[in-house]
């Protein structure tokens, strides 16, 4: 099956590609200036996900939102506006980690390289990543925000946030049998309806003004915890494939002698 079929089987699914923002609220406009908005163009119409810029020259994401032509508006609130601060960039390079699994969801994780540099302002700004020296505990307060649907039947246009506490290992683990800790993060307390589920999937867990996880995957009925992919495990490929990236370009780029 392929990725992008998968996003619209989540109701087929034991779990499900993680996508609405279910009880949180509007965030403030451009409280989140890394929030990006990604169209996608799939065998079957056009997808949406969320993604978050780490650089002024890549977004990162889930590697399940991939797709053949990908378009990232950043410095949006409401993406059915074309409101001044936004920003619209076509993606160059769509790279997701070579390890990913469409079937198990494993290594989820993708960087869009786009084909601009973005204009940094109070409105797109990128977001730190993690040191790899620090662990994340159950019981951290992180925010995840997202333009998925706030109900089972409900879309919105504005940009909502929810506050999510991680949660230990053992709570993921024994509900989904492709849980790994080392990869990835359980998040949302199951004794409040508080998640993010289909529509965000890709965009950041904040914890400590830092992008900690990926959403990724979770119960289909939108009953927390969820998956997140744990980017700090992720760190030496996300290095090296930005280092990569740029130095190919700079030599596709010059000029020939």
């Amino acid at each position: 099956m392929k990725p992008l079929l998968l996003l619209l089987a989540f109701v087929l699914l034991p779990w499900s590609k993680a996508g609405k923002i279910i009880g949180g609220q509007e965030a403030r406009p451009h409280s989140h200036p890394y929030m990006a908005f990604l169209q996608i163009q799939a065998p079957d119409g056009l997808q949406s996900c969320g993604g978050f810029l780490v650089r002024e020259d890549f977004v990162m994401s889930a590697a399940h939102c991939w797709g053949s032509v990908i378009n990232v508006t950043l410095g949006a609130h409401n993406i059915q506006r074309r409101e001044r601060t936004q920003q619209i960039i076509s993606v160059r390079r769509a790279i997701p980690h070579p390890g990913y699994d469409p079937q198990t969801i494993m290594n989820d994780i993708m960087l869009l390289q786009l084909k601009r540099r973005i204009r940094q302002n109070r409105a797109v700004r990128p977001v730190a990543l993690p040191n790899s020296g620090r662990k994340l505990h159950p019981g951290a307060l992180c925010t995840v925000a997202g333009w998925g649907r706030v109900s089972l039947d409900r879309r919105t246009d504005r940009l909502q946030e929810v506050q999510l506490r991680v949660q230990s290992d053992r709570k993921c683990s024994r509900r989904f049998r492709t849980y790994r800790s080392e990869t990835e993060i359980c998040v949302g307390d199951p004794r409040q309806r508080k998640i993010a589920f289909k529509g965000d999937s890709g965009g950041p867990l904040i914890c400590n003004n830092m992008a900690q996880g990926i959403v990724s995957y979770g119960d289909s009925q939108g009953i927390p915890p969820e998956v997140f992919t744990r980017i700090v495990s992720y760190q030496s490929w996300i290095q090296r494939t930005m280092r990569r990236f740029k130095q190919v370009d700079e030599i596709e780029d010059s000029p020939t002698p």
